[in-house]
Formats: structure tokens, C-alpha cells, sequence
């Protein structure tokens, strides 16, 4: 099997207000040596009121669901000490009249500088899925493969539909606040690895971003691991629901490394196509329909079938990839997280909007 690892992003919220609260620090201490195993397994992020923990390389996803199960335990009981709670939503759903502090770093410092709005408003959380490739060349033609399909995933995992106290009307409305970045969004189509890294330089050039770690693009190679990064989802509210999407996104990777290996053609939709599937998956998730990956409009059940459909040989060779063709099959029936934010809001207020995204957690 090949490996992959998830790195998840929470919120820190005040349990009686639900505004995000500066408490990174202390969550960090109260969590750590232990029951954390490994330097790096729980760091901090952007903002104070963020947190974010990483998972071991994992060879399956049983061992992935053991490592998240453990950190969101471990992080949801050190907020707890510290007098806070941990939320699994890709936005904040308040924000007070004060903008969140920044986490005291140089390299945090300074993009607040740069962009200063921006970052008040970076109340966002995703999960990025790292599955383990050969070289730079084999990752940049699994990205030019699975660039149609990154919105299908921007629908299906979307948690994001409050901010600062109201219904966006966006099934995934951090998907919108990213994509405010210079450099963000589906990337671009690559002619191969020599022209990905001639075009980051260019970019690196402008000294418009302070790193490589500013390429936002919904799909990247990571500069620190030998692994295609795929950030296109919101953090989710279930754990289960994370390894399933974490499962997904290596199917997505082994199907295009399948198909790169026989020279099979592929679609590759403009820019602005692929942009406009991507916005229309954010705003609507599968409550209607999306684009399919040839720019087709269908009913989202059509699309999410034409995607298990085109990942079914590597699922079927696949640990747990049974599970996750059912999930992704019902996922339209059950709603997605962003419906059930909806439902609670519509059943029990603003409150227990809370209570479902720092419950679950």
C-alpha cells in the first residue's frame, strides 16, 4: 500500500461563547510528552485560537484512524485543562470585535504584515492528505491527473458554512476565504517536474510570498516530505469521515500514477473552468450540481458516482477501499458536514451549532 499521513487543523473556542480563543500555547503544553509519541505530532498555527496536529506516516488506514483518534483526544482533552474546547470546523462560526492575535513566529509575523486583513480573517481550518510518491516527476503527473477532480472533493468534504455569527450560503465558505491568496485554488497544468519548479521560482521571485510554504494551491508537492499534498478539504467533523477522504485521495493518487504509467489521456480543463467548478462546488457542496471533470454539468450523485467509478480498480486493490465506496456512495443521502451545521442550527440555534462541532471533535 502506498503511504499517507493527514495533518488537521482546529479551532480553539471559548465553550461558553464559542469565540475563538488565543489558547494554542497552553493546549500545546498541557498536551504534551504525552499520550503524544513523536516531536511534531502537534504544533501550532497561523492564529493563537488555532492548533494543528500531524499524523505519523501511516501504511494503512487503520493505522491512520488510530493515530487521529489519539491526537484529537489528546488535543480535546488539553483544551479542556486549559479552559477551552476544541472544534472541528473549517470556519469559525463567531468572531468577536477584536481580530484573533497572531502566533508570536517571525515567519507568522511577517505575513500578517503583509496582508494583515487577510490574516484576521484566517479563521479557517482544512486537512491536508500527504500520499507518499517516488520523485517530483511521477508527483507532478499525478497532480496534472487529479486536478479535474479536486472540486468534486471540495464538495463532498465541505464543513465550512458559518462565519462570525450567520449562514454564508456556502456549503464551504473556506474554500472562498483561501482563495483570496496570491497563489491558491486548483493549480495549474504542468509540462513536467523541470517546468513546476521553474514556474515557483518565478514566482519565488516576485517576493510577493516569504516561502514555498505560500503556494496555497489545492493541490502542491511538499517541500518537506517525498509526498503529493492534497489540501482541497475542510477539516472534518468525524474522524471516521477523515480517514475515508484520506482513503479517497489515495485512490486518486494510485489511479493517476496507474494511468500515467500507461500514457492514458486525461482531461485537463482550463484555468478558468476549473476555477468556476470550484467556486460552484464550494458555494452549493452536492446540494444540487457541480461540474464533472470534463466541465459537464450533472447532478452531484452523477458526478460523486463518476468519481468512485473512476477510482473503483484502485479502491478494489485497496485496504478499507470497500468502506470508503460506501461512504463516498451515501454521502449525498447522510449530507454532507456543512448540512449537518444546517440542521443544527435549524433544530437548536447557535448553540448547538456548537455543541456538533466540538462534540464530534
Amino acid at each position: 500500500m502506498r503511504t499517507l499521513g493527514v495533518e488537521e487543523e482546529y479551532l480553539l473556542l471559548d465553550p461558553h461563547s464559542g469565540l475563538p480563543v488565543p489558547l494554542a500555547e497552553k493546549v500545546r503544553a498541557a498536551a504534551g510528552p504525552r499520550p503524544l509519541r513523536a516531536e511534531g505530532e502537534l504544533h501550532s498555527e497561523l492564529l493563537q485560537s488555532q492548533i494543528e496536529v500531524a499524523t505519523a506516516v501511516c501504511g494503512d488506514l487503520g493505522e491512520l484512524e488510530e493515530h487521529l483518534l489519539r491526537l484529537r483526544r489528546a488535543v480535546g482533552e488539553a483544551a479542556a485543562g486549559a479552559g477551552c474546547r476544541v472544534a472541528a470546523s473549517g470556519t469559525a462560526p463567531f468572531a468577536g470585535p477584536v481580530p484573533p492575535a497572531v502566533t508570536d513566529d517571525r515567519r507568522y509575523r511577517g505575513i500578517h504584515a503583509d496582508a494583515p486583513q487577510l490574516v484576521d480573517e484566517q479563521l479557517i481550518n482544512g486537512m491536508h492528505v500527504h500520499v507518499g510518491i517516488a520523485d517530483r516527476a511521477t508527483g507532478v503527473a499525478v497532480l496534472n491527473r487529479i486536478r479535474p477532480w479536486l472540486p468534486v472533493l471540495v464538495a463532498m468534504a465541505s464543513n465550512s458554512p458559518m462565519w462570525t455569527g450567520h449562514d454564508t450560503g456556502f456549503a464551504s465558505w473556506r474554500t472562498v476565504v483561501f482563495g483570496r491568496w496570491p497563489v491558491s485554488g486548483p493549480p495549474p497544468a504542468f509540462e513536467d517536474a523541470e517546468d513546476y519548479d521553474r514556474r515557483v521560482r518565478a514566482l519565488m521571485r516576485t517576493r510577493i510570498l516569504r516561502d514555498r510554504g505560500q503556494l496555497y494551491w489545492q493541490a502542491r508537492l511538499s517541500e518537506r516530505y517525498p509526498t503529493v499534498e492534497v489540501r482541497a478539504l475542510d477539516v472534518q467533523l468525524r474522524t471516521g469521515d477523515a480517514v475515508m477522504f484520506a482513503g479517497l485521495v489515495r485512490a486518486l493518487v494510485d489511479t493517476a500514477l496507474e494511468e500515467s504509467e500507461r500514457a492514458a489521456p486525461f482531461p485537463v480543463p482550463a484555468p478558468e473552468l476549473l476555477a468556476t467548478a470550484n467556486w460552484h462546488a464550494a458555494r452549493h457542496g452536492l446540494s444540487g450540481e457541480l461540474l464533472d471533470e470534463r466541465g459537464g454539468r450533472r447532478p452531484a450523485g452523477e458526478v460523486v458516482g463518476r468519481l468512485v467509478d473512476h477510482l473503483s480498480p484502485a479502491l478494489e486493490r485497496s485496504d478499507g477501499g470497500g468502506e470508503v465506496a460506501a461512504f463516498a456512495g451515501r454521502l449525498q443521502e447522510r449530507g454532507t458536514a456543512a448540512d449537518h451545521q444546517r440542521a443544527a442550527l435549524a433544530e437548536g440555534g447557535w448553540r448547538a451549532v456548537l455543541e456538533l462541532i466540538t462534540t464530534l471533535t
